[in-house]
């Protein structure tokens, strides 16, 4: 496929210019578009096979296939959507190679009961204070560890409506399903992860703010020597 020099701001372009540059074989056209939507692919991708380097693999094997076949693209949905689609079914025709047979009933039929809350993802916000951006990063490996627990079929609706924020009905026609289907695997993934979150929560809440080792030992020998003093308090 040739590549051509375009000039101007192609950030700057909607989804239908920057296909039409891509058909023409303009270098940064492709360059744009894998920057706009590499987070969105890779994040379906890892949410379907919970592997990174294979996640990454499907996130370049949706762009080889979408630029090879760019005229199939005919603008009856979103770029975003048509990209969404052959990421979704690379990653889901790994998984069936991997796992065969998954069993769709029992996964739905987990118990629900009680209220599901929304999780609210940390922000990737940076600023200049080392000991907060390790806390976040601590906070985000606890939820990819979580999200990573989920069973597959609710982990995908989570990452693409809660992660993704695609709606229901977007959601729903990546994946086959009856938005109503979306809205109680939704509502199961969100109770399921607080539900991991708050045991790996609750274990770790013992450790919080620490008292022992150096630390202790030098407390306690102050005080020891503060009331061997014969001046102490209350003589």
């Amino acid at each position: 496929m040739p590549f051509k020099a375009v000039a101007g701001r192609v950030e700057d372009l909607g989804d239908e210019d920057l296909v039409g540059l891509a058909r023409r074989g303009e270098r940064a056209a492709f360059r744009e578009i894998m920057q706009r939507y590499n987070r969105r692919l890779y994040r379906i991708a890892r949410s379907v096979l919970r592997d990174d380097s294979e996640a990454e693999d499907v996130v370049q094997e949706t762009y080889l296939r979408a630029f090879a076949h760019l005229d199939r693209f005919r603008g009856e949905a979103r770029f975003s959507t048509w990209l969404t689609r052959i990421a979704l079914n690379e990653a889901l025709g790994r998984l069936r190679q991997r796992r065969p047979f998954v069993d769709l009933a029992a996964i739905d039929a987990i118990n629900d009961q009680g209220e599901a809350h929304v999780i609210f993802l940390p922000s990737a916000r940076q600023d200049g204070d080392p000991e907060a951006a390790a806390a976040r990063a601590e906070v985000q490996r606890l939820l990819e560890r979580a999200v990573d627990r989920l069973p597959d079929p609710f982990r995908v609706v989570f990452v693409l409506r809660d992660i993704e924020e695609m709606s229901v009905e977007e959601t729903a026609s990546h994946l086959g399903l009856r938005p109503e289907t979306v809205r109680t695997r939704l509502h199961r993934a969100r109770r399921l992860l607080r539900q991991s979150l708050d045991k790996t929560l609750s274990s770790a809440l013992a450790d919080v703010f620490p008292f022992a080792g150096a630390r202790c030992a030098r407390m306690t020998e102050a005080v020891l020597e503060r009331i061997g003093r014969p001046d102490r308090p209350g003589e």
